[in-house]
């Protein structure tokens, strides 16, 4: 048996009776339209009337302009990176080309190309990334501050040529829907962007090609949603994308009908892609922000055209953003939790813009920080955007009235995500104890149970280590996901979730969070959390964490309940720190904004322990700071025998920070 054979049953077998008989639907209307490809209805009148308020860009931050447009001379230049790859072919772009492996996608029918097989098209997310067309919405933000034209000719000239290139279902850009919905969700906002330009009517609304690659588009999205076990981030995309065209482009007798069916597909899945507590249940943090601004981007269509949208909308995005700036650090980041793929649903704003700063500022705008929310002092070009078109929180008519936290929660139950912080927040730890991921398959989970990450003002000390790539490189996908590769403790070897392919895992490792006083903290107390999971079966794996705040002190208490041969312990060190291991101690030291600043790690002295950094044979000692991308950092790993080093009773750490 083939391994794609053994791949597609595993898939399969992950699969309920509903989602089994729309693929085979799916799978018979791929044949039909092989052969029979419907033609665009004809359209006469249309008019684009989803116009940014008169004075919108004129509240654009100047510093956010500045970087704005640098970053358009960039790309007017030819000059992009995507994903760690340097790009210098953009002025007269090649859209089935990838340039890390220099291979070109193959043409044809769409949904015959092997997109997955990298030797026979590439790295798909190098090709597909391109065609999102979210550099096209900078040069178009850029044309609408500065009124110069030339930005606006190359985004006209570009799509032109991608719609010759990629006639529906015709070659890659067809294959996938969430490329779809956000290229469409592109569109609409060039289409906004470029209003005051001469050429624009007769780029979109007077352009028989425009009118047919839309309508296609939607189409298309229309008859393949992503279903059961594949309808996480995909199909908020797909249907925020179709919502945002059905509303902005409704000039088609199916607009109505795809308008309600992506709004209802919206609300059902922002639902039910988020926890009550508001953080994103795939657990990827990423993610959430990708799906926040999917949502943010959707109201702000529905507003713009005045369609009514279900307060359950609304209330989701809300708890989003309040829970995004509970679990930020005290320099706006983020968890590092789960895969990470460098995804965006809308980007108008130049390098050097911060993701999360922008989308608290545009919750703040939107729905109203509360007294506990942290700072945001820096800029960006899409707040004003889209609070010029959404309507506030506030004022909304079909908005209801929430209780909002009264202070900064520390434990999202239902997330199984706990934050223990210090009163003068230099020291940032999050626990994981919650569910390995979503859906059956929980594509973009890692078996990273019982997980810590830790900083020091903004700094990784203990670090998740990211994700670094998805297709083609199977070794790294499987150590970026693996036990080994997280701050936690493997047994015998293995995974505490069972793998089944890059995006599929067969068997989930369940956790329970025992104890979670974030608070205790305050006042200089200590913080104290405590959890444990099944991942091995036949043993369970206990950890205890206790910050203690007058001290600098963080311990990390493990136990093993069960039989078990090895055991393995791993701490990831940031890339900024650097480790002197002696035996089981080790001096920690990095420099934050030019001051040196040190910690003492004291291991566990059951465990024999080494130092890894770089090693590729099999992978050890990475940090992934973005999709694509990978430096050396240390690892430091604890190893015991059960017939040798003693592994009875506790293995205590103790991270201890220097004033």
């Amino acid at each position: 048996m083939t391994m794609s054979a053994v791949w597609y049953l595993r898939r399969l077998s992950r699969m309920g009776p509903r989602e089994v008989g729309g693929r085979l639907g799916d799978a018979l209307r791929r044949r039909q339209w092989r052969s029979a490809r419907p033609e665009c209805p004809s359209v006469t009148g249309a008019r684009f009337t989803a116009v940014l308020p008169a004075g919108t860009i004129a509240a654009v931050p100047p510093d956010a302009a500045k970087r704005l447009v640098a970053e358009a001379d960039r790309l007017m230049a030819g000059h992009a990176e995507y994903f760690g790859v340097d790009r210098d072919d953009l002025a007269d772009p090649d859209w089935w080309y990838d340039p890390k492996t220099g291979r070109r996608a193959p043409w044809g029918y769409a949904f015959d190309v092997p997109y997955r097989n990298e030797e026979a098209v590439g790295d798909i997310k190098q090709i597909w990334e391109l065609s999102r067309h979210q550099y096209l919405t900078v040069l178009a933000a850029a044309y609408a501050i500065t009124g110069n034209e030339r930005y606006a000719e190359r985004v006209a000239e570009h799509l032109r040529l991608w719609w010759a290139a990629n006639p529906p279902l015709r070659g890659v850009h067809w294959i996938s829907g969430i490329e779809l919905g956000i290229r469409l969700l592109s569109w609409v906002w060039v289409r906004r962007l470029l209003d005051g330009w001469q050429g624009a009517a007769g780029l979109f609304e007077g352009n028989p090609v425009a009118l047919n690659q839309i309508w296609h588009h939607q189409r298309w999205l229309a008859a393949f949603p992503s279903r059961g076990s594949s309808a996480n981030n995909h199909v908020i995309a797909e249907a925020a994308g179709q919502f945002a065209a059905a509303c902005a482009f409704g000039w088609f007798p199916s607009s109505a009908r795809w308008r309600a069916g992506a709004l209802r597909s919206l609300d059902r899945q922002l639902r039910g892609n988020t926890f009550d507590s508001g953080l994103n249940r795939e657990l990827a943090t990423e993610y959430h922000g990708l799906v926040l601004e999917l949502g943010l981007a959707a109201v702000a269509e529905a507003d713009a055209a005045r369609v009514p949208v279900p307060a359950s909308v609304r209330l989701v995005l809300l708890r989003m953003t309040d829970a995004l700036a509970a679990v930020v650090d005290s320099h706006l980041r983020p968890p590092r939790q789960g895969d990470a793929d460098d995804g965006h649903g809308l980007i108008v704003d130049g390098a050097g813009t911060d993701r999360w700063a922008s989308l608290l500022s545009t919750g703040d705008a939107v729905f109203g920080r509360l007294a506990w929310w942290p700072a945001v002092t820096g800029t960006d070009v899409r707040t004003p955007l889209l609070a010029a078109l959404i309507q506030p929180y506030a004022k909304s008519a079909s908005a209801p009235a929430v209780t909002r936290p009264a202070s900064r929660p520390g434990h999202f139950a239902d997330a199984g995500m706990t934050i223990l912080r210090d009163p003068a927040e230099e020291i940032w730890c999050r626990c994981d104890g919650g569910p390995h991921g979503f859906l059956s398959i929980a594509a973009h989970a890692h078996a990273d149970a019982l997980s810590v990450e830790v900083r020091h003002d903004g700094v990784d000390v203990l670090a998740d280590p990211g994700t670094f790539c998805y297709h083609g490189q199977p070794a790294w996908r499987q150590y970026f996901r693996s036990t080994l590769g997280h701050n936690t403790l493997q047994l015998d070897g293995g995974d505490q979730s069972v793998s089944g392919g890059p995006f599929l895992w067969t068997r989930h490792a369940r956790s329970r969070v025992l104890v979670a006083d974030a608070s205790g903290a305050s006042h200089g107390g200590t913080a104290r959390w405590c959890a444990e999971h099944d991942g091995y079966q036949r043993s369970v794996h206990r950890r205890r964490v206790e910050l203690t705040a007058a001290s600098q002190e963080l311990r990390v208490v493990d136990e093993v309940r069960g039989p078990h041969r090895t055991v393995r312990l791993a701490f990831h060190l940031g890339p900024a720190i650097a480790a002197d291991l002696v035996g089981n101690w080790a001096l920690l030291t990095w420099t934050r904004d030019g001051e040196e600043r040190s910690a003492v790690l004291d291991l566990p002295g059951q465990l024999s322990w080494q130092a890894h950094r770089g090693e590729t044979e099999p992978p050890l000692g990475w940090y992934s700071a973005g999709f694509g991308r990978k430096e050396p950092a240390t690892t430091l790993v604890g190893t015991g025998f059960a017939d040798g080093t003693a592994l009875s009773g506790e293995l205590t750490t103790v991270l201890k920070f220097r004033g």
